[in-house]
């Protein structure tokens, strides 16, 4: 873990207005401290939930570097206002590995059509991966939907059917064609390695509802993890408690019950044995509290694994919710998605603030993932037969329960794709200069879109909006304003937008 400056920076120590929080507090310092061997704990146990259950409760009592000043150290998580009035209280954002093409999905260009076998206008002779072919028209019919009447491409016909609540922006751009850095700069709003991903930013400065779960969470796809992996939830330089816990509905979770194997008088003998070799060594070290901290987090973590058996047994939805989100779907994959999505809003329902849903794993080819360089279509097929119903169903879920009026849920991708084919392929190669992600729910303003790209979709040339833009929106309906959410690293005042960064008005209710 990087080091810290010993000098602070403002930030909000944030929470939700308008949920029993106290009034907001002043802007405070992050304060920074030194390296304590307690961290290698965290480093091995870093992707168990029972690991980052001992993070956050090592952090509850104040036994990890020190976060934000004038936070109670024991409890990191409590809610906290931010810098004005949330629309949103949680985020659910569904992130797509592989880079989507817009033009098969959200961005409608019928000069693809037109123009279908002929050289781009103007472009690159040589894109990302090599020799650029001619255009190539959508894989996929197009047809207006709901009563704004967009046009919305049949690869997706669940989602396309909730055109009219989401709000979209076309003219998305990133700094890198690479699948790793553009992830890092979605997640981070950084190319590199080591820096904050977006739900620690938010945790750490406005807590969580439910004391007995993680704040962040995270669900990889049942495939694997992204390229750029534990960057996406990552907390960089800032306290380790405020990381995301990675969690899915295929993963066991592990608790801590005796096996079956073992007499329970031999484990009472070994508790007692433990116990008395425990306070022989604090008598021997009574200004060593490392042993009785270290004690007190494992009892802690024990108790707040009792939550997480009972939110994992899927077995208690009804038959048609399970059958709404294809959760005994034939195809395992899609069955394991699915039933990751109704784990994302049962952790939703009981207040985790900020839940990332993985939507393909890292691969070369695009087997795994959205990363349609040679066979686009027959990938597209897989993958989106995978994607469709659940997360649809999702979103249908979360407003027939009330949740999507507190709920600000994003779909999102590192970056979109060429118009014209690779040549010698039947994929399209990166494009970072102009890419569709979306929002729905809280304090968003439902079927709008926001910006445009060129007439085949290369670039973006209207209402032009980089990432930092996109989160800095995130972060606006959550009551917070980028440019005062910071903390101090090695002598510079770090954000999550960098020095960028503007609201994007337009997707605002």
């Amino acid at each position: 873990m990087a080091s810290r400056d010993p000098s602070s920076a403002p930030c909000v120590p944030g929470a939700v207005a308008g949920h029993g929080a106290p009034s907001p507090i002043p802007e405070v310092p992050l304060e920074a401290s030194p390296r304590h061997p307690r961290r290698d704990i965290l480093a091995g146990a870093g992707t168990a939930l029972p690991g980052i259950a001992l993070a956050t409760l090592l952090g509850r009592d104040g036994l990890l570097a020190a976060g934000p000043a004038g936070i109670d150290p024991a409890r990191p998580f409590a809610p906290r206002p931010g810098h004005f009035p949330a629309r949103a209280r949680n985020v659910l954002v569904i992130f797509c590995a592989g880079a989507v093409s817009q033009l098969e999905t959200w961005d409608w260009k019928p000069q693809l059509v037109e123009w279908d076998g002929r050289p781009l206008p103007g472009g690159p002779a040589v894109t990302f991966q090599g020799p650029a072919g001619n255009l190539a028209r959508p894989q996929y019919a197009f047809r207006p939907r709901g009563a704004t009447g967009k046009m919305v491409s049949d690869l997706i016909p669940h989602l396309a059917a909730l055109t009219d609540d989401i709000a979209f922006v076309h003219s998305l751009t990133s700094r890198t064609n690479t699948h790793g850095p553009a992830e890092n700069f979605l997640s981070t709003g950084f190319v590199a390695d080591g820096f904050p991903s977006l739900g620690s930013w938010v945790t750490s400065a406005l807590g969580s509802d439910n004391e007995n779960l993680p704040a962040f969470v995270a669900i990889p796809d049942p495939r694997g993890i992204p390229q750029a992996s534990g960057n996406n939830w990552g907390s960089g330089f800032l306290p380790a408690e405020y990381q995301g816990t990675t969690w899915s509905s295929t993963a066991p979770i592990r608790h801590l019950a005796t096996p079956a194997a073992v007499p329970a008088a031999a484990d009472r003998a070994g508790r007692a044995l433990l116990g008395r070799l425990n306070r022989r060594h604090a008598e021997a070290h009574p200004a060593d509290t490392a042993l009785t901290a270290r004690i007190a987090a494992y009892e802690l973590a024990a108790r707040m694994q009792l939550a997480a058996p009972a939110l994992a047994d899927l077995s208690t939805e009804s038959a048609a919710t399970r059958a709404a989100y294809g959760a005994d779907d034939a195809d395992p994959i899609k069955a394991g998605f699915a039933r990751n999505c109704i784990l994302a809003r049962r952790l939703i329902e009981q207040g985790v603030r900020f839940v990332q849903l993985f939507n393909g794993a890292y691969a070369s080819g695009g087997e795994l993932n959205w990363d349609g360089h040679t066979k686009l279509k027959q990938q597209y097929d897989r993958h989106a037969a995978i994607l469709d119903q659940p997360v649809a169903a999702l979103i249908r879920d979360l407003r027939a329960r009330g949740l999507l009026d507190e709920t600000l849920v994003v779909w999102c991708t590192e970056f979109g794709r060429m118009p014209c084919f690779q040549k010698g392929a039947q994929g399209r190669d990166h494009n970072p200069d102009g890419f569709t992600c979306w929002m729905t729910g809280a304090g968003v303003k439902p079927g709008v879109s926001v910006g445009r790209t060129d007439d085949f979709g290369a670039k973006a040339v209207e209402d032009v909006h980089p990432l930092y833009d996109f989160n800095a929106t995130i972060l606006h309906l959550l009551g917070i304003d980028h440019e005062r959410l910071t903390f101090r690293h090695n002598g510079v005042e770090r954000r999550l937008t960098d020095v960028h960064g503007r609201v994007i008005r337009g997707l605002l209710a």
